[in-house]
């Protein structure tokens, strides 16, 4: 059996959901379910699915952060 890995680089983190980060490459990336979330059109406004509802990009922009970065012991 072979195995893959993917490497992403995290850009930003949404501060209200934590698990929904932005790579590198502008894509949204649900860590919980280890999915690449897709850009959707919604009345004319674009913007993502969070946690089961349309957030626009204008609302997404104004609560993303930079992530923090992770100490690990080994």
């Amino acid at each position: 059996m072979q195995t893959v890995t993917i490497t992403y680089t995290i850009k930003f983190i949404l501060d209200f959901a934590s698990h929904y980060k932005w790579l590198d490459n502008n894509q949204c990336y649900n860590a919980k379910t280890g999915r690449i979330i897709k850009q959707v059109s919604n009345n004319g406004s674009i913007g993502y699915i969070i946690n089961g509802k349309f957030k626009s990009l204008e609302y997404l922009r104004k609560h993303l952060i930079n992530p923090k970065p992770e100490n690990f012991p080994f």
